[in-house]
């Protein structure tokens, strides 16, 4: 759903990148004042979509984007509606709302729909980011019913050949209060109410996943009422935008029967990121992620920890960019990922000051189902080049081109993808 501004991102970097003279015959300054872009506190960029996912195809259409920024040029707030059309999906649209007002609180507010079956509401608030202050909250409210999913089957060798489609509806309330012990070290407590449906997918031309698997853990849905405890040692020297420093994170979560849940299940594991800047334009990037679940045996596949697409998030999805989301499924997950940003064009347009990045990267990956098997071996791996668009300090868009086993794979989004 962020895939648009990745591209409106990556396309208002490359111009800030352009030299002044390609621009001579334009120039803003010439213009009498009112009508001078350098004089307006926001930016208007009408965008043309085009956009591809490994699961849910081709997208299309327009998107006007406004920049609000404040006195400084920093951007503020983005409003970004949009048409589009997705080539199975049908007409829709999108309109989105995210607010900047500093680093340590931010927010945004996104709804949309398509003809067939589509529909997202996603509204999220974070405040105590940079854990100066003695509390931190995160509050996200998330809907959807998305007809893309895919399903290949429980385990590190699922055949490409079982391909299954299928719609998740679900809503969540995901709530998290941390106690920042110190600005470096974070206690949090976690909790996840969800309710999820797992009905037909919009993809005609692939087996529905009650054909294929229809004995699968998890086919009718079900609720959880998810609590998890959280240690975190944060570094980073930019939540957003990070150079140098790292992140720690350790956890222990469990759903019960006897606390709403539909099913019983425990997990734990962690997260660890590092940055090493080498000179003032590259970082080299890494991520290693470990999840076991020891009493798993009632877990839904739609609980599992899923390998596959170009987002990192604890206990949901790990990056894997030469496959869609949810390729690989199973109790326990290993992943790890790096890659060199590297800063090639900078520039300041309409006064805003860009970034173009470029970022060659290497991920691979495993998913098992016994906590006795070795996390190191049949490792599905992946190479790419990722391009970036960054505009200091919060925002960054990127675009990921990857190659799998399974051929090559495109991915967009907004922020890094870990």
């Amino acid at each position: 759903m962020r895939r648009f501004l990745a591209i409106l991102l990556l396309f208002a970097s490359t111009l800030a990148a352009m030299p002044a003279n390609a621009f001579t015959l334009l120039d803003p300054n010439t213009w009498p004042p009112a009508l001078n872009p350098h004089n307006w506190p926001f930016s208007l960029y009408p965008i043309p979509e085009v956009a591809t996912n490994p699961n849910g195809g081709v997208t299309y259409g327009i998107l006007a984007a406004m920049l609000l920024k404040d006195k400084s040029g920093d951007i503020r707030y983005i409003f970004a509606p949009d048409v589009n059309n997705n080539s199975t999906l049908g007409p829709g649209g999108n309109i989105r709302f995210l607010s900047y007002p500093s680093e340590d609180t931010q927010w945004y507010a996104i709804a949309g729909a398509e003809e067939n079956i589509a529909r997202n509401v996603d509204l999220n608030y974070e405040t105590g980011r940079t854990h100066h202050d003695r509390f931190s909250f995160t509050g996200r409210f998330f809907f959807e019913r998305d007809p893309t999913e895919r399903f290949y089957g429980i385990g590190n060798a699922s055949r490409l050949g079982q391909e299954t489609n299928y719609t998740t509806e679900q809503l969540y309330f995901r709530g998290l209060l941390g106690w920042n012990i110190t600005p470096d070290l974070q206690l949090a407590y976690v909790m996840r109410p969800r309710y999820v449906r797992i009905q037909q997918g919009g993809f005609t031309t692939t087996p529905q996943i009650f054909q294929v698997f229809p004995t699968v853990k998890g086919i009718n849905g079900g609720s959880e009422m998810y609590d998890e405890a959280r240690i975190t040692y944060d570094t980073r020297d930019s939540v957003d935008i990070p150079r140098k420093g790292g992140l720690g994170i350790l956890y222990y979560g469990v759903a019960d029967r006897a606390f709403l849940s539909s099913v019983s299940y425990n997990r734990f594991g962690g997260e660890l990121v590092r940055y090493i800047p080498w000179g003032n334009r590259i970082t080299f990037a890494g991520h290693l992620y470990m999840q076991w679940t020891p009493a798993g045996n009632e877990t839904p596949f739609w609980s599992m920890p899923w390998l596959g697409g170009e987002e990192s998030f604890l206990y949901t999805v790990e990056t894997l960019r030469g496959y869609g989301a949810g390729r690989f499924i199973d109790n326990n997950i290993g992943d790890a990922n790096i890659e060199m940003r590297t800063r090639v064009l900078e520039a300041t347009i309409f006064g805003t000051h860009g970034i173009l990045e470029l970022a060659p990267f290497l991920d691979t990956g495993h998913v098992w189902h016994s906590m006795s098997t070795n996390p190191f071996q049949e490792l599905h791996t992946v190479g790419g080049m990722g391009f970036r668009a960054i505009a200091e300090p919060f925002v960054v868009g990127y675009v990921d081109v990857g190659m799998g086993g399974e051929g090559p794979a495109v991915f967009s989004g907004i922020n890094y993808p870990f």
